[in-house]
C-alpha cells in the first residue's frame, strides 16, 4: 500500500514551486505522487485546466456533496472546496502514492473523520517562519505584533505573484489578497499537527525558485528537505522542525 503525502501551508508560501522542483530534480519520487484532484467554487485562474488543478464547479453543486458520505466539504477561506474520499483509495490501489497539496484545512476534516487513522500517512507543512523567529518575534521585549508580523510577510509575497499574473490588480483581487493573507496566522496554528514543519522564507514566484536553474537558499533547504522525507530518508539537519500546540497563540 502507497502512503498518503499531505503538503500544507499557508497561500503562496511555496508548495507550487516545492512541487515543480520535486520533477525537475527528483522525477522518481514524484512520479510515485498522484494529484488528489478537488472540487473549487472559485473562478478558474490564467493557467488552470478543469479536471487537472480542480474540477470547477457551481457554488450549489459543491454543496449537495456536503450530504453525500463520501465526500468532505470544507470552507477555505470563503472558498468552498470537496474532497471524494475514495480517490485516495484508488490511487493507492493503482500502487502510486496520494498527494495533496494545498491548505491545511482540508487535512483537519480528514482528520476530524477520523480518515488519517485508515492510510498511511505523511503530513509536511510549509511555515513562513521557523520557530526560533516565532519565539523571538514572541519575546514581550520587543513588543512585535506576531498576527500582524505574519501577515505583512504574506500580503507581500501574494501581491508578488499576483503582479506577476496581472499588470493590473482590480478591488477583488487585492480583497482576496488581504483575505488570504489575513488567514495565515490561522492555518500555522494547525502546523503543530504535521509530522514535520519545514520552514521555507522563498516564496511563489522567488527567483531563488528557478532563476539560477537550481534552487538556492531556504528554497533548496525545503526541496532537499521533503525529498529526503518521501525517500524515507532522514532530513538534513536543520531543515525540519516539530512544533508544540502552543506555539503560536
Amino acid at each position: 500500500m502507497g502512503t498518503f503525502v499531505v503538503l500544507a501551508g499557508p497561500s503562496c508560501v511555496g508548495k507550487g514551486p516545492l512541487y515543480g522542483a520535486l520533477r525537475r530534480f527528483y522525477p522518481h519520487v514524484a512520479n510515485r505522487l498522484q494529484q488528489i484532484i478537488l472540487y473549487n467554487d472559485r473562478a478558474i485562474r490564467p493557467g488552470e485546466e478543469d479536471g487537472v488543478d480542480y474540477f470547477f464547479r457551481p457554488r450549489r453543486d459543491i454543496e449537495k456533496l456536503g450530504s453525500d458520505s463520501g465526500h468532505i466539504v470544507v470552507d477555505v477561506r470563503g472558498d468552498l472546496q470537496a474532497l471524494e474520499i475514495a480517490q485516495i483509495q484508488r490511487i493507492m490501489e493503482a500502487n502510486r502514492d496520494p498527494f495533496f497539496e494545498g491548505n491545511p484545512f482540508v487535512p483537519a476534516k480528514l482528520r476530524e473523520y477520523g480518515l488519517f487513522e485508515k492510510f498511511p500517512v505523511l503530513s509536511i507543512f510549509l511555515s513562513p517562519l521557523s520557530c526560533e523567529e516565532i519565539l523571538y518575534l514572541k519575546d514581550p521585549a520587543r513588543g512585535v505584533d506576531l498576527v500582524g508580523f505574519v501577515t505583512d510577510i504574506q500580503r507581500r509575497k501574494l501581491l508578488h505573484r499576483s503582479t506577476r499574473q496581472k499588470s493590473h490588480l482590480s478591488l477583488k483581487d487585492l480583497e482576496n489578497i488581504e483575505k488570504r493573507a489575513a488567514s495565515a496566522i490561522v492555518e500555522m496554528r494547525e502546523a503543530w499537527k504535521f509530522d514535520y514543519v519545514v520552514p521555507v522564507h522563498d516564496g511563489e514566484g522567488n527567483e531563488n525558485w528557478d532563476a539560477f536553474y537550481y534552487p538556492v537558499g531556504s528554497a533548496r533547504r525545503a526541496l532537499l528537505a521533503v525529498a529526503a522525507l518521501l525517500q524515507g530518508d532522514s532530513p538534513p539537519v536543520g531543515t525540519t522542525e516539530r512544533w508544540s500546540e502552543d506555539l503560536i497563540p
